[in-house]
Order: structure tokens, then sequence, then C-alpha cells
């Protein structure tokens, strides 16, 4: 499948801004589509919002601010777009937002309380509460929601152009604020996999790996990677498929150090590229 210069495409147009694709690469195959990079911008509000739907699951909240503040980064943060597409459809979003910088605005109040209300464990409470507050500065909510059928080769491109921004976006942002508030230490991932109905994990006669089945293929890694995590119930149902009948889908919150983002990039190329 054509990628449109794959991850090329937004590194180009931050190194010497040109918005063209490279029109010189070669694909075999079949041509079905061909995807670019952009940087967020107010247009993508629709497209955006439709992906982010149910991200805090069925919770009333400033859904709408929450779009405004990562159109408004543009800095870091990506779309995947058809190129040269009239209808403007957005297949994926990624981005890192800082949790201490938006910590007054109601979508990010909102945000806090969610995660703080549905964390079963008392203990994962505590590590939840000092991220959500006195750390908030040096914490990324990392937001990264697609179509289910974004072709999984775009992923190591579109994670690398993240983390690549942010690195710069510490170097490049005009105040040492900002600058300062890409330096992230932390990590938070909120999303969904699907769980083994009655699976107990002291159990040793199911296997671990055939407890969860991710949605997302990356974060089997994060997964892995985080220093903790907790799952919990999701009010909204999606109808399973046969393949799914034994599983339940399950909100899951990740927290993933900083320093971790090195190994998940190499592993996410190593998972894709043999898929």
């Amino acid at each position: 499948m054509q990628q449109s210069a794959g991850g090329e495409f937004k590194k180009l147009k931050k190194v010497d801004r040109q918005s063209e694709s490279s029109e010189d690469e070669e694909f075999d195959g079949v041509v079905q589509a061909d995807f670019a990079f952009f940087d967020p911008k107010p247009d993508d509000f629709h497209g955006v919002k439709t992906l982010l739907q149910s991200y805090l699951d069925d919770k009333q909240w400033d859904l709408s601010g929450f779009v405004d503040l990562i159109l408004e980064q543009t800095t870091v943060g990506t779309v995947v777009k058809l190129e040269d597409d009239e209808d403007n459809g957005v297949f994926s979003i990624i981005t890192a937002l800082n949790l201490g910088r938006y910590k007054d605005h109601k979508c990010f109040t909102e945000l806090k309380e969610f995660l703080l209300n549905i964390c079963p464990e008392k203990d994962k409470t505590g590590n939840l509460r000092s991220l959500l507050g006195d750390k908030a500065q040096d914490v990324g909510l990392l937001v990264s929601q697609r179509v289910v059928n974004l072709p999984p080769q775009l992923l190591p491109h579109l994670y690398d152009a993240l983390f690549d921004e942010i690195s710069w976006a510490t170097e490049d942002e005009p105040t040492e604020e900002l600058r300062n508030s890409f330096r992230f230490k932390f990590y938070i991932v909120v999303s969904k996999i699907y769980k083994l109905k009655n699976a107990n994990p002291r159990s040793s006669n199911t296997d671990k790996d055939e407890t969860f089945i991710y949605v997302k293929p990356e974060e089997e890694i994060l997964h892995k990677l985080s220093t903790w995590s907790f799952l919990f119930p999701l009010q909204t149902q999606q109808v399973a498929t046969h393949e799914l009948k034994n599983y339940q889908l399950t909100g899951i919150v990740m927290a993933v150090k900083a320093e971790d983002i090195s190994s998940f990039r190499q592993q996410l190329r190593t998972l894709i590229n043999e898929s």
C-alpha cells in the first residue's frame, strides 16, 4: 500500500518546510490509498472528534475543548489523511499533551476526575494521583486514535514522528516554559483491550498471552513496558465477533516512563516488520 513517502512526509516539512511528498519513490503492488501526515489544524475538528468519541467511555465531558487543545498544538502531533482528499477525512490522530500545562482547562479537570474514579486499586490510586497532581508538569497524555483499517506499516512512522517532534520541541519552542513542557518523564495512556472473561490472573492454566487481545498492536509493547497499569469496566460495549465471544472489551490505563520510549520504538519497528 502506498504510504505517500510514509513518515518522511512530515519530517520533510519540518526540516525544509516543503509540503510536497516525494514523487520518486517506487511501490510494488496495488495502490489502494495515498496516506499523508499533516500538522493538526482547525479544519480537522469534526474528524478528530469522531475518532475520540468514546475516549472516556460513555462519560459526558468537554470533548470539544479537548479536541481544540489537540488542534492548537501544531508543533507536536500528527493527523493522517488521504493526500488531495477534498472530504478532509481524518484516519488517525496522535499527540501528547502536558497534564500540568492544561490542568486548569475544563476537559482536563474532568479527565482527571474520571481517571481517579475508575481506578480500582488503592496502591495504584496513589501513583495516579501523583502523576495527575504534583508531577503533572512532567507527564504527557499520549493520545493515539485511528480507524481500524489504517495500514499497520504506518505505525512506526507515526510514533517516530511524534517522539521526534517532542524532542525538537524541547529545543525549538519559543519560551523556556514551553520547551520544558515537552520534557516528559512519564506518559499516561488511556485505551481499550479485550480481556478473557473469567480469567484468573494468578492461575497457571491460562497462558498469559491469551488473557488479553490488543486492539492496537503497539499497546501490547506499552503494556509490557509500563511501570503500572490497571483495568476498568466499560459501560459501552461493542458487538463482539465470533472470535472474541469469550472476551470482554475493557478499559486500560498505563503509565510508561519516557526513558523506555526508545525501546518501545525499536520493538514496534520489529513487530511491524515481522508481521
